[in-house]
């Protein structure tokens, strides 16, 4: 596979200062260190106990510092094959045994998956424009006091029933934590 390896550290957790190498694909961009340092502080450094998706998996970066904080469980999908490949070789490394790594289609997962999640990491590629069509799919795969981290460069302003806990930008990126509230 002569593609180009791209680098990405886990910042904190048992897996800390290793190193998860990605190929080089369109959309494929990992969360800066820095925005996952915050995200994770609005998380809590301790992720023991609770369950997360990576619902667009790219890098694993989001996943695998989950897992890395005590996450019981992370499921992770990625559609591209290629992507796919490098994050089962990275999972096998860090024998990473809590983490399920699909490959499908994230709409399709949305669809099909009947599980809930304290935290789904929600961060498609920016050119698709999936955040309105995903959105609302969310709810029903949200466990009891769930939060959606969403990033995005264009984001438009949210309805039914979402609310953002927290946010912040890093250049041209938004990045949030939204809690569902139900309406009514």
């Amino acid at each position: 596979m002569p593609l180009i390896q791209n680098k990405v550290r886990v910042i904190g957790g048992k897996w800390r200062s290793r190193v998860i190498t990605f190929p080089r694909s369109a959309g494929l961009r990992p969360t800066p260190d820095r925005v996952r340092e915050t995200v994770f502080n609005w998380l809590g450094q301790d992720m023991s106990g609770r369950t997360c998706l990576d619902l667009f998996a790219g890098s694993g970066a989001m996943g695998i510092e989950a897992a890395s904080r005590g996450s019981k469980r992370v499921v992770m999908v990625e559609s591209s094959p290629t992507v796919y490949s490098v994050l089962q070789t990275n999972l096998q490394k860090l024998r990473a045994d809590q983490i399920e790594l699909l490959m499908m289609d994230a709409l399709e997962f949305i669809m099909s998956d009947q599980r809930q999640f304290d935290v789904i990491f929600l961060d498609p590629p920016y050119r698709l424009g999936l955040l309105p069509e995903l959105l609302p799919l969310l709810p029903l795969h949200l466990a009891k006091d769930g939060l959606v981290y969403v990033e995005d460069d264009n984001f438009s302003e949210l309805d039914g029933g979402w609310l953002v806990w927290r946010g912040g930008r890093a250049g041209k990126v938004r990045y949030q934590l939204l809690r569902y509230e139900k309406n009514g």
